[in-house]
């Protein structure tokens, strides 16, 4: 079994530092940082982390081509994996569409996107030429980069789609697949395996975390407020295919949305998240959330990512994950 924490990049610099150098003495193997737009730079800080820790991974979950240009994503996961002595990850997907049309950026395109940023990506942390006329990039042979490479840097997509999801098995070295729910796993899956299909790979060729939201807290109250909170900042942008799951839709979430995104009004929005909504992630004890995963791991499931906001105590979630659920998940 692998365990990962995912953090969104909303959070003081040094905070992450701190955390990770727990995440890497209550034994997991990957940290991940999403780059979210208008917070904190997750190039800074996923820098800092390497400095601060020496085993655990660490990884962008995720950077999009959309905001950042496929050179410069190349040139990052290139430069952190060489200071990181080889322990960097490139989560990469298409990003957000209401997120980006923040910017005035139409999401166009948006598997070829993704896919032709990850093989040019490939080539170039390969030491390769990335030369490429496809439908989202036209590069000349000029695009190499122009330092020594440690590794090709390894590739993991974020996916909630169909299509995307089914590449994460076509190409990809890893999968960062959100589980609204956790039971959701059951219907990524075979969208996965077609992609493995049609690559001639199997599960054990990648990395496939089953990435979920957690709020662990002896306090059920205060885990589920935390909870409700990270639900009320991102509900509205999950895609239907994770909200039907639920019997939900995005137009439960748009009077939220309003109250946070229009209004500025955190605690209303966060006070109007239902006890459905609250179903996309887990909230509670140790032990609710480990009776919850049983049936993730029954599924298959083997590598285990808990997401934000993890409790209304950070540090205390992560020690307690590494006291109780994962040895109890690594005897399984």
């Amino acid at each position: 079994m692998i365990f990962s924490l995912r953090f969104n990049n909303d959070l003081p610099v040094r905070d992450y530092m701190r955390y990770a150098r727990a995440a890497e003495a209550a034994g997991f193997d990957q940290f991940w940082v999403s780059n979210d737009l208008f917070l904190r730079s997750a190039s800074v800080i996923l820098t800092a982390i390497a400095t601060a820790t020496e085993r655990i991974q660490i990884g962008s979950c995720i950077f999009n081509p959309y905001t950042l240009h496929t050179a410069e994503l190349a040139m990052f996961a290139a430069t952190l994996d060489e200071y990181s002595d080889g322990r960097f990850l490139l989560g990469l997907s298409a990003g957000a569409a209401d997120f980006l049309r923040w910017l005035g950026i139409e999401q166009g395109l948006p598997r070829t996107t993704v896919v032709e940023a990850a093989q040019a990506i490939n080539k170039l942390t390969a030491g390769e030429n990335a030369q490429t006329q496809g439908k989202a990039l036209q590069w000349t042979n000029e695009a190499w980069l122009r330092f020594p490479v440690r590794r090709r840097v390894p590739i993991y997509l974020g996916a909630m789609s169909p299509r995307m999801l089914e590449e994460i098995g076509a190409l990809a070295d890893g999968g960062l697949p959100l589980l609204f729910p956790p039971e959701h796993y059951a219907g990524v899956l075979p969208h996965i395996q077609r992609g493995l299909a049609r690559a001639g790979r199997s599960l054990a060729d990648i990395d496939l975390a089953a990435c979920i939201w957690c709020s662990v807290a002896d306090d059920q109250r205060a885990a589920e407020a935390t909870l409700a909170e990270k639900i009320a900042y991102y509900g509205h942008a999950m895609s239907p295919l994770i909200l039907s799951q639920l019997g939900l839709s995005r137009a439960d979430f748009e009077p939220i949305r309003r109250a946070w995104h229009v209004e500025g009004d955190v605690a209303k929005a966060r006070d109007m998240v239902t006890p459905a909504m609250l179903r996309i992630g887990i909230a509670g004890t140790d032990s609710d959330l480990i009776e919850r995963l049983e049936g993730l791991v029954a599924m298959g499931a083997r590598h285990i990512s808990f997401g934000p906001p993890l409790g209304p105590d950070i540090l205390a979630a992560i020690q307690t994950l590494g006291r109780q659920a994962l040895p109890h998940f690594r005897q399984t």
